[in-house]
């Protein structure tokens, strides 16, 4: 089953100094008297929320928050929001592959609202697409409303991008970079949290200084967030290669704020994801670049340059990227997509077998119009060069993959 909420579109319901505070602490400390929980039944209902029984104590949206994630069955691997990339059927990839929830690519808030074509094309899911958060980005509380009303049927989560560090971002005044205008970040949640009925969740970066970031998830939690994921690299840490996310920030903020907190990180294969679990506290794991070339990462599988001692591919359930990227394949046959997202994810996935037959991949680049049957074609031929690059799996894992019949 197929949605394309098109077709329903409308209808559903920077630091401390001796002499100044840095712009956190001194929004914090004018906006304090200004949460939601202060706000009088007349100015609730001036925010759109019909009546003023629809709004909830601060007690109350912390109850609330913990009984919806629960009601989810408490998700820990998750796939992170990845422009391009974590599409339905990727996403559906990775369920099979031990994801519990997922998110969708990162939507734009404005084009969202106003191209039927870019709905259509950007956001598809179906009925077993669940659990799933809906990311937007947003400098406009209504624009940003009129996008989520759209999703709001389809989805667990209305989430904010308040994380993206990239040059786009910047021109585009959205992401990371709302992080030097608080009073608009507060404002965005504040204008979900009294109109939807799904909870809003946000994802954000760290501050430089630890103290501005928990004031920081603070204030999102005061404005009626009900989720936080927490992505351990700041603003200017765009590669995470070469910076390492900081775990303790994460752990910082699950213990400053009582909402549901994920960590997003560093997380490379299953070990790392539930080492991370452990040392922040968090209530789930994000995974991002790392899934793209192993999609089967939940599932305990990793890549050779991750192998430790004592881990060997299990020759009776062999498991190759190949094999990930023709199941994707038709996911995308069951779930179409732009074809510039499977281009992208074929680069992803066969990487290190371009690398060992590069006439492989001039062809593939040769292409200016791919098709199924040249994708499964140039596989075979992969095959037919008799280069093999299994996935591997420590024995606790495989014994676990058994017993949940993944990859069966």
């Amino acid at each position: 089953m197929r949605f394309t909420p098109s077709s329903a579109a409308g209808t559903f319901s920077l630091f401390t100094s001796n002499f100044h505070l840095s712009p956190i602490r001194s929004f914090m400390a004018t906006a304090s008297s200004h949460s939601l929980s202060s706000l009088p039944a007349k100015d609730l209902a001036d925010c759109g929320l019909g009546t003023p029984s629809r709004y909830l104590s601060g007690e109350s949206r912390i109850e609330r928050a913990w009984a919806h994630w629960k009601k989810l069955g408490e998700p820990k691997m998750i796939v992170a929001p990845m422009v391009d990339n974590s599409e339905l059927p990727f996403r559906m990839l990775c369920r099979k592959y031990g994801a519990q929830a997922a998110y969708t690519p990162m939507l734009h808030s404005r084009i969202f609202t106003e191209s039927e074509k870019y709905r259509s094309e950007e956001f598809t899911t179906c009925k077993e697409d669940r659990p799933l958060f809906v990311q937007f980005c947003a400098n406009d509380p209504d624009t940003l409303l009129k996008a989520a009303r759209r999703v709001e049927p389809y989805c667990d989560y209305v989430d904010i991008n308040l994380g993206c560090p990239q040059h786009i971002a910047r021109r585009g005044n959205y992401g990371a970079f709302l992080m030097d205008n608080l009073p608009l970040i507060k404002s965005l949640v504040e204008k979900l949290v009294f109109n939807l009925n799904v909870p809003v969740s946000c994802k954000i970066r760290i501050f430089p200084d630890l103290q501005d970031t928990i004031n920081y998830a603070r204030m999102l939690e005061d404005a009626g967030c009900s989720l936080l994921a927490v992505h351990g690299r700041t603003r200017d840490e765009k590669d995470g290669k070469k910076f390492r996310a900081d775990w303790s920030a994460i752990r910082a903020v699950k213990s400053a704020v009582r909402i549901p907190v994920l960590a997003n990180g560093n997380i490379r294969h299953i070990d790392d994801a539930e080492n991370c679990l452990k040392e922040t506290g968090a209530d789930g794991v994000l995974s991002a670049e790392s899934l793209l070339g192993n999609p089967a990462l939940f599932a305990g599988f990793r890549t050779a340059e991750w192998v430790l001692g004592g881990e060997e591919s299990n020759e009776d359930r062999t498991l190759d990227q190949p094999d990930l990227l023709i199941e994707y394949l038709m996911l995308c046959e069951e779930y179409p997509v732009p074809w510039r997202m499977i281009r992208s994810h074929v680069y992803k996935l066969l990487g290190e077998w371009f690398r060992i037959h590069p006439h492989i991949r001039e062809d593939f680049n040769a292409q200016s119009k791919l098709t199924f049957e040249y994708l499964y074609d140039m596989v075979n031929r992969l095959r037919e060069l008799g280069a093999s690059i299994p996935l591997y799996m420590k024995d606790s894992h495989v014994r676990r993959v058994s017993a949940n019949g993944i990859g069966a």
